[in-house]
């Protein structure tokens, strides 16, 4: 039943997918001039009647730039001259950086927090003060402070990656059903076991929730961190060719963009199915 659900559910994409290629191509169809002589001049002066393909590319001129892109992904002819897999491995470095060193805060803290009622109420004007803040605002910041573009970026994704994480960890190890906590205290286990054997399996599931919302998140802000800081990134890329007016490498980007994010998310959905319990 499950495959047969699959299957059906593959078909309307590749539909869906269909419609909106055909519906691009009609919208994008070039148009020839129909005006003659002074009219035709001011037309063109006016954008009508012209070709269409120099405005909105056309499928077509979007798929030369994935073959021309993904053909030799890790090309480099100078700074702003380097290959799709080279810009997106810079840009998936500075997140996992970032991401990894929010995981090293958060988990801790998380815990600490979801195991302290005290230090719950200690800890949440200070979340709900700095969670509503806009990763980008923290840039200016940290740029004048840190002196370095690349850690800048890092800073921002470590900031923005926090907040889902530390949250979801506190209600995670909050929500673990107390008669566990007390047969662990009957049974006298020491509090480093009872973390790791108790409540990490019993809030393994909530915790990746809140690293899955993490990297959506760092994955967005990324993309515009790198069009600020500039160098290299696919933000950086998706800026440098928008400069040009290379709209069909735009759009490329956008689609690996996605692609990648989607990949991203789909990681941690198969790291949460693992660690949640099924009777």
């Amino acid at each position: 039943m499950s495959s047969r659900l699959a299957l059906r559910a593959g078909l309307i994409s590749l539909l869906l997918f269909l419609l909106f290629i055909g519906t691009w191509s009609v919208a994008t169809r070039p148009v020839e001039a129909t005006d003659h002589g002074a009219d035709a001049e001011y037309a063109a002066l006016m954008g009508k009647g012209v070709d269409k393909a120099s405005g909105f590319p056309p499928p077509a001129k979007v798929g030369e730039a994935f073959v021309t892109y993904l053909s030799d992904p890790f090309y480099d002819n100078g700074p702003n001259d380097k290959g799709i897999g080279i810009q997106l491995g810079h840009s998936l470095i500075r997140v996992g950086i970032g991401f990894l060193l929010a995981v090293a805060v958060a988990l801790p803290l998380g815990f600490a927090i979801g195991m302290s009622p005290l230090l719950f109420q200690a800890f949440n004007p200070f979340i709900q003060i700095l969670k509503p803040i806009s990763p980008l605002a923290w840039m200016p910041l940290a740029l004048y402070s840190l002196k370095d573009s690349d850690i800048s970026g890092i800073f921002v994704i470590f900031i923005c990656s926090l907040w889902p994480m530390l949250i979801n960890t506190a209600f995670g190890v909050a929500s673990v059903r107390k008669d566990w906590i007390n047969v662990a205290r009957t049974l006298e286990v020491g509090p480093l076991r009872k973390a790791f054997q108790v409540i990490l399996p019993a809030a393994a599931p909530t915790i990746l929730t809140g690293m899955r919302i993490s990297m959506g998140i760092a994955w967005l802000v990324i993309v515009a961190a790198e069009m600020l800081v500039g160098g290299t990134g696919i933000g950086y890329f998706v800026w440098n060719e928008w400069n040009n007016l290379a709209l069909p490498n735009v759009i490329f980007a956008v689609a690996m963009i996605g692609l990648v994010g989607m990949i991203l998310d789909q990681c941690f959905g198969v790291l949460q199915k693992l660690v949640t319990y099924r009777e």
